[in-house]
């Protein structure tokens, strides 16, 4: 069988406090590891999506509007449901791993370059799906 769970894929949570959120596969262990012992992903999120912007809205009302929030998580692959999508992010990709995790300044400091990225990436408006909620 083909392996669906590949980085740079776009997946969405089924189960806990994200549960509905698109993320993209940063990494992805397959055999599980001590802390983890499961096959599992190291992801990114959007936890809060950007807001509707209009013609008429000044400068600093759109930037307000356009901000994106991400999250980090470490994921069972039972939580997580495939798409037809991915995602290039290449910048991303060996930025966070499982040592990520351990020190919140490390996990803060990844944070803060995953929000730069996918800001980044909202603002060229070729990936708008990304950052469009799911209705259900």
């Amino acid at each position: 069988m083909a392996k669906i769970l590949k980085p740079g894929k776009v997946a969405l949570i089924t189960r806990g406090r994200f549960a509905g959120k698109k993320i993209v596969i940063l990494q992805t262990i397959d055999q599980g590891t001590k802390a983890h012992p499961f096959g599992h992903a190291v992801v990114a999120g959007v936890e809060r999506y950007p807001l509707k912007v209009t013609k008429s809205m000044g400068a600093k009302r759109i930037a307000k509007r356009s901000r994106v929030k991400p999250f980090i998580r470490v994921v069972n692959y039972n939580h997580l449901m495939p798409t037809r999508y991915a995602l290039e992010l290449d910048n991303l990709k060996n930025l966070v791993s499982a040592e990520t995790f351990k020190e919140p300044s490390q996990r803060s400091a990844a944070k803060k370059v995953i929000k730069k990225t996918f800001e980044e990436k909202y603002q060229t408006g070729k990936s708008a799906w990304f950052f469009t909620p799911l209705r259900f």
